[in-house]
């Protein structure tokens, strides 16, 4: 631990506040994660990774500073394949916590979401060392909150925005493909390396491939007997916005052979009965796992999120089979416009993937979770919950944000739902 003191000082990270921080997090992450029973052996490598994300990983990115550029990225749209096609690095950035959200309320209005509140407090406390190692953050235009953040946020590291269109005609994929194209040349600018055809479809691959194993690992959760928890699927999509991503998905695909043998041997970790709830809705940054931890707690079985910390994440692949940079470039925008965020309009897209999902994954019900002032999505959940009623699902709208005060509450109205759905 004295080696990453030495860190963070250095880092100019505010020591005694991040202690704090560092007596907190172990304490909560076990009585969420550890607690749990009959938890695969290939989660060591996660749960590992979450009891030192404040120091292992970010050791490496200091070490790779030496030789690159580190790229802080805020959203799932931020094409991760042009800053490796260039050699640089992409990661995640703190957001999940109320730990952050008082200090992110000194500058931004309190009806802000907390996820926008706690990521420019970690940022203005120095406490998240991801926020203090990035050579330049990337934003991006999905809502009104963030693209005003992004100015304050630019008073302490220098901030690149990329503005994404609204709607998903022709004209905006277009759009978009050149907003990827200025991306590419800001990148080759900052890492002084050139982005080729060759490099660029190294990295589409590199990419895919992690996408490849996170589809993977879902896929164990459409399965009558799944032999992981929603918990811990949460756990490694989050983990997989920080990680190396080659040795990610290694460590990703290990697990799933572990769990193939789990299957085989009928080993699950729900009750034959349990009812089978997907998530939709905002993200969960780490270490927001409030809300699995409420609805798991009832031995319900949570089998998927239609989230950006989950199924939007990597439900759909870069096209492959383009050799010039100009196709690839726009089969990059074309990927990227296939994530249907509530920022798009019309977004009737989205309401048909989590119909599809809940088909998929077999859920006998779903949760629209929304983050406490994200109008985004808390606006888009009456259509969404008047489509899902009208095909027949059952759905239940719930507003949190980091607080644990509302646990009881949530709880209440999650076994009220359960009810409903055992009555069904």
């Amino acid at each position: 631990m004295t080696n990453y003191r030495k860190m963070w000082k250095d880092l100019n990270m505010n020591l005694e506040t991040h202690d704090q921080l560092c007596k907190v997090l172990p304490q909560a992450f076990g009585d969420v994660y550890l607690s749990q029973k009959n938890q695969p052996d290939g989660m060591e490598y996660y749960n590992t990774a979450v009891l030192n994300i404040h120091s292992i990983r970010p050791a490496e990115l200091v070490e790779a500073q030496k030789n690159t550029k580190i790229f802080g990225t805020f959203c799932v749209y931020v094409p991760d394949e042009i800053i490796f096609a260039a050699g640089g690095i992409a990661t995640g950035l703190c957001g999940g916590a109320q730990f952050w959200v008082p200090s992110g309320e000194k500058v931004l209005p309190t009806n802000t979401c907390s996820l926008i509140k706690a990521a420019l407090g970690a940022r203005i406390d120095r406490t998240c060392p991801f926020f203090s190692i990035a050579d330049i953050f990337v934003g991006e235009t999905t809502c009104d909150g963030k693209k005003k953040a992004w100015e304050i946020l630019n008073n302490y590291t220098p901030v690149y925005v990329m503005e994404l269109p609204q709607q998903k005609r022709i004209k905006d994929i277009t759009a978009w493909a050149q907003e990827i194209r200025e991306f590419l040349i800001k990148v080759e600018e900052l890492t002084a390396n050139k982005i080729t055809a060759e490099n660029l479809s190294r990295a589409i691959g590199l990419i895919n491939n992690k996408r490849r194993a996170l589809q993977r690992l879902y896929s164990f959760r459409k399965l009558p007997n799944p032999p992981i928890s929603g918990k811990d699927c949460l756990l490694i999509s989050q983990i997989a916005f920080y990680d190396d991503p080659l040795r990610f998905t290694e460590m990703t695909n290990k697990l799933c052979d572990e769990l193939d043998q789990r299957v085989r041997e009928g080993v699950g970790v729900y009750a034959p009965d349990a009812k089978r709830i997907l998530f939709t809705g905002t993200p969960m940054a780490i270490p927001n796992w409030k809300l699995h931890h409420v609805v798991e707690s009832e031995t319900v079985a949570v089998v998927g999120e239609e989230t950006c910390t989950g199924i939007r994440y990597f439900d759909n692949l870069v096209d492959e089979n383009q050799t010039t940079l100009e196709g690839m470039i726009y089969a990059l925008a074309e990927r990227y416009m296939r994530i249907n965020c509530a920022c798009f309009t019309p977004n009737s897209a989205r309401v048909e993937d989590i119909k599809r999902y809940v088909r998929e994954y077999g859920a006998d019900g779903v949760i629209d979770v929304n983050l406490k002032f994200c109008t985004l999505y808390d606006v888009e959940g009456y259509l969404v919950e008047r489509a899902l009623k009208d095909d027949g699902i059952p759905v239940l709208g719930l507003e949190t944000d980091y607080n644990e005060g509302d646990f009881a509450q949530l709880r209440t109205r999650v076994e009220a739902f359960l009810e409903i759905l055992n009555a069904t």
